[in-house]
């Protein structure tokens, strides 16, 4: 305890100069960006501590989730404990088929074990203690995250309207089939030929 205070107190007291370099301003500012983000991050799991990363506390979460979905006295109130329960999957899903892994694969595996810390490690492709493997999130940050939808979820609940942007067909998305609306150049007539 007395060696993490001394940690913490060398952390919070000092004072670095970071001097960042690149081929170019817009590199430079990218990489300025990553050590705003790492020293933000620093700070958020000083204060609050840190939790299994590549979504596995999510995953935890979504697990003891399932007494109170049980517990819930009506219909309307299940279908929202299902629908988080549900959106507390897919950060893990999505990391998994970034890495080629089937997702819904992965979120089984690591659902069945009883250690809310044991998940899957995408760089190197191994389930195993996510604490272990340096993969950690902030708790500050997940806490935060879950915090913000919650409120932003509440407030397209008591939404009369919404505009939201449609999901787009994937063989468009990537560029596929004919040109539309390049057929014979319409409204270019007159200019004189």
């Amino acid at each position: 305890r007395e060696k993490m205070q001394e940690r913490l107190a060398k952390l919070s007291g000092g004072v670095a100069v970071l001097k960042i370099g690149g081929a170019s301003e817009v590199e430079v500012g990218e990489k300025k960006d990553r050590v705003v983000d790492a020293l933000n991050a620093t700070k958020a799991a000083v204060d609050e501590g840190i939790v299994a990363g590549g979504g596995t506390a999510l995953l935890a979460a979504s697990k003891s989730l399932a007494a109170l979905e049980a517990s819930m006295p009506n219909f309307d109130q299940k279908v929202g404990v299902q629908i988080i329960r549900a959106a507390l999957k897919v950060p893990v899903r999505t990391i998994s088929a970034n890495a080629g892994v089937e997702g819904s694969v992965v979120v089984e595996k690591v659902l069945s074990q009883d250690d809310h810390n044991w998940g899957y490690d995408a760089a190197r492709g191994e389930y195993g203690c996510m604490i272990t493997a340096g993969v950690i999130d902030p708790l500050k940050v997940v806490r935060t995250a879950l915090t913000d939808a919650a409120s932003v979820s509440s407030l397209m609940m008591t939404s009369e309207c919404m505009i939201v942007e449609g999901k787009k067909d994937p063989a468009e998305a990537m560029g596929a089939g004919a040109m539309g609306g390049m057929g014979g150049m319409g409204g270019m007539g007159g200019m004189g030929m």
